[in-house]
């Protein structure tokens, strides 16, 4: 479970840390070639590949978590087996409903 969070918290911080750091970038020229650009182009271009880093972060967190083995985790016996018992339990709630709409026609 601490992996799960770490990758988590980890992904997080990238989708946070990478556009900013794109911005910065782009904003106080510390990119070649930036300064030569129009502030118009200079603000469609910077924002345009922070949100494609936001993107890639996601989906390299997809990757990470289809790369997880599936045979890893496994329920708690106890939980599956109380699951079951209340999913196969009858609920008196649906036959008091058609009984209350029995009496009002």
């Amino acid at each position: 479970m601490a992996g799960v969070i770490q990758k988590f918290v980890a992904a997080s911080l990238f989708m946070w840390i990478t556009p900013v750091a794109i911005l910065y970038a782009f904003n106080n020229n510390l990119l070649p070639g930036a300064s030569d650009m129009s502030p118009y182009s200079l603000t469609l271009l910077s924002g345009f590949l922070a949100v494609i880093s936001v993107n890639m972060v996601i989906a390299f967190y997809i990757y990470m978590a289809m790369k997880e083995p599936s045979d890893k985790h496994k329920p708690d016996p106890a939980f599956l087996a109380e699951a079951k018992a209340s999913v196969s339990q009858p609920t008196g709630e649906a036959d008091s409903s058609s009984q209350s709409s029995k009496k009002e026609e």
